[in-house]
């Protein structure tokens, strides 16, 4: 859940010294956990934008296999 919301954070900052929080998990399924050693893929798109709120959709896979899906609701701005 953490990298994906890192990842968010770095797709929708949009000027250098801009802040982030996480507002909401609205959805998120865990279906396995990684091992040590293992090669994560993290993918997230913003699926809507309300001023500086963003809604993100992520998922981690490692080898095939989809760990997490997770929507999340991002504000995004100087703290």
């Amino acid at each position: 859940m953490e990298c994906i919301a890192q990842l968010a954070g770095i797709l929708t900052i949009q000027d250098e010294g801009e802040g982030g929080f996480l507002a909401a998990v609205d959805r998120a399924e865990f279906s396995g956990a990684p091992r040590a050693g293992d090669e994560l893929l993290v993918s997230v798109r913003v699926v809507k934008a309300f001023g500086r709120l963003f809604m993100v959709e992520g998922k981690v896979v490692c080898d095939g296999r989809t760990l997490v899906t997770a929507q999340l609701t991002l504000g995004v701005g100087k703290l």
